[in-house]
């Protein structure tokens, strides 16, 4: 009787051990899917963009790839003149001059943020990032394009002031009150930035980790989070009014009172000379949130033909918002601004003597 007692006991205390044990190996193997899902080692970038890279098709390869490092040349010479030029020239130490410095510099960080990377997926086979600069180039992407919707209004109310009140134009856009501003712009696109970043890259991730996108877009990676997005989506509803939406009404409501301002000086030589020095900023204005809000605003496409052809017009259209108008924004500045070349003139005048 004993015997089967100490018997039954020791098959109940086998039983919980093999118990214990198979719960401990379960939560084991549960913790590390979960880790693996959570950790994100690499992101690779989707090789179904095959109009971002013509596979197949060598000549056409080499052609886009001269294509787009010609463009990021112009890009880094451009802007790099810009800012050379602003800092150099005492003529040109203005609030203008001054947030167009701000401009180009951002101008160069953002495009440096991701296409050099996109640039080495012609030369190598390896079309991955690692997590870590997934999140880098999402913050980059997110701060710069924040911080430009800022730096964009605030130039437009420098022309307000500019037209709408010269005589008070000194004392307004003083050096006191100048600096700070595009300061606040870049703080308050990098607190935005770190915001939606961090929600982003706090998300778990699961699946083969394939970015349908050449950069590391947070729409497109945030169809690879296996989790709830809705606060990742309300946040960004959030940061676009206050980025997006409240900028264009405050530069809208800058350049309708710049106009009418324009309209009641009675000479037309006056009038020109006054709408001149506004030009170049409204044209990258229309441009960039032009841009933007063709990206945003269209109607999505409901079959799925129509969604493969959405994609690649997203793709485009982020091409475009985040190369050519950064190579544009010096082009507009240098052309159609007298200060500007007068600047180029005399700094190679004193290289040659």
């Amino acid at each position: 009787m004993l015997a089967q007692l100490s018997r039954r006991q020791q098959l109940q205390l086998n039983s919980r051990c093999l118990y214990s044990g198979a719960t401990t190996s379960l939560v084991r193997k549960t913790t590390e899917q979960l880790l693996e899902q959570r950790k994100l080692t690499s992101v690779q970038r989707g090789d179904n963009s095959h109009f971002l890279k013509p596979e197949g098709y060598p000549e056409l390869e080499a052609i886009y790839f001269v294509l787009v490092l010609c463009m990021y040349l112009v890009i880094l010479m451009g802007n790099g003149v810009i800012i050379t030029v602003s800092v150099s020239d005492s003529h040109l130490h203005t609030p203008m001059y001054f947030f167009l410095s701000n401009l180009s510099f951002l101008d160069i960080c953002y495009t440096s943020s991701s296409i050099p990377l996109f640039l080495r997926s012609f030369l190598t086979s390896k079309k991955t990032i690692s997590f870590s600069g997934c999140g880098v180039q999402m913050f980059l992407s997110f701060a710069m394009g924040a911080t430009e919707c800022v730096l964009l209004s605030m130039m437009a109310f420098d022309r307000y002031v500019a037209i709408c009140n010269p005589l008070r134009y000194p004392i307004i856009m003083s050096k006191t009150s100048y600096v700070p501003m595009a300061a606040g712009s870049w703080i308050a696109g990098g607190v935005n930035s770190v915001l939606q970043t961090s929600l982003a890259m706090r998300l778990p991730f699961c699946g083969d980790n394939v970015i349908n996108h050449f950069t590391c877009e947070i729409l497109a990676v945030l169809k690879l989070a296996c989790a709830d997005i809705s606060i990742n989506i309300i946040s960004m509803i959030v940061a676009n009014v206050i980025f997006l939406v409240a900028p264009v009404l405050f530069i809208f409501i800058s350049y309708v009172f710049i106009l009418s301002t324009i309209l009641r000086i009675p000479s037309a030589e006056g009038k020109q000379k006054a709408f001149s020095t506004c030009s170049a900023h409204l044209t990258v204005v229309i441009i960039f949130y032009g841009t933007i809000l063709f990206m945003y605003a269209k109607p999505k496409a409901k079959d799925s033909s129509g969604a493969d052809k959405e994609q690649v017009t997203d793709k485009i259209i982020s091409l475009f918002y985040g190369v050519v108008t950064p190579m544009l924004n010096p082009l507009i500045y240098s052309l159609r601004n007298k200060d500007v070349k007068a600047a180029m003139k005399n700094i190679l005048c004193q290289k040659r003597f």
